[in-house]
């Protein structure tokens, strides 16, 4: 757990800033997991209620018994009204759940601000799905941006990303190969720039009041950002 910083804590909840490369569950070939070092830390061990992938660092809720396990995997699992309205302005729960990324993607999406419904395929079925997005910079070769989910499909952002013609920079599965194979050589890229780096949720057990916490980027999106004429 020494590189697993601790963002927030009470009876309730362990929220974490997973770093990129640590699986969240372990399996087949992965001999360090999330799930793992938690059992070996803390008694009990504190329960997983959501995932972020293997390559994307950030926000990641735990919880601390089964009640608030269970209430925070409901959360999770709901779909959300039209997400966009935290992205663009303020963010307030009202019971609800707000999940927040940021992604330095290939070019400029169409819009600055804007909403992705692309259904998606899980398990042989389509899934709806909804991504909003606001660029916050970029320099006409990659942009930053600023992402919320409506839904919490099996690697939405980065399939929605790619969707569009905007792929998130060092993504090995839906990306720009070529463009990753030059950033690797000229920039030292080494990670998939998509990072959990907000998560509102309520603070009470009956959905009243918010947690806002919040993971800074990690310092391998730096170098890119120092390229934008504007460095957000």
């Amino acid at each position: 757990m020494k590189r697993v910083d601790i963002l927030f804590e009470n009876d309730e909840v362990l929220v974490l800033n997973k770093p990129a490369g640590l699986a969240v569950q372990g399996g087949a070939g992965i001999a360090v997991s999330l799930d793992r070092l938690l059992e070996k830390t803390y008694h009990p061990r504190p329960l997983l209620v959501h995932r972020l992938d293997q390559d994307t660092s950030g926000v990641i809720l735990t919880a601390k018994n089964r009640d608030a396990a269970a209430r925070f995997s409901r959360l999770f699992a709901e779909e959300k009204p039209r997400p966009g309205g935290s992205v663009l302005g303020g963010a307030g729960t009202g019971g609800m759940l707000v999940k927040q990324y940021r992604a330095l993607c290939a070019g400029t999406p169409p819009e600055d601000s804007g909403l992705i419904e692309y259904s998606l395929g899980i398990r042989g079925m389509e899934k709806t799905a909804r991504t909003a997005y606001k660029r916050l910079g970029g320099n006409g070769e990659f942009s930053l941006l600023e992402l919320e989910l409506g839904t919490g499909r099996t690697h939405q952002i980065r399939r929605h990303l790619a969707k569009i013609g905007n792929p998130v920079l060092g993504d090995d599965k839906y990306g720009d190969f070529g463009l990753n194979k030059r950033l690797r050589r000229t920039m030292g890229l080494r990670r998939l720039l998509l990072h959990a780096c907000r998560l509102v949720i309520p603070a009470g057990p009956d959905g009243s009041g918010a947690l806002d916490i919040s993971a800074p980027l990690p310092e391998y999106f730096t170098p890119f950002l120092e390229l934008f004429k504007n460095p957000v």
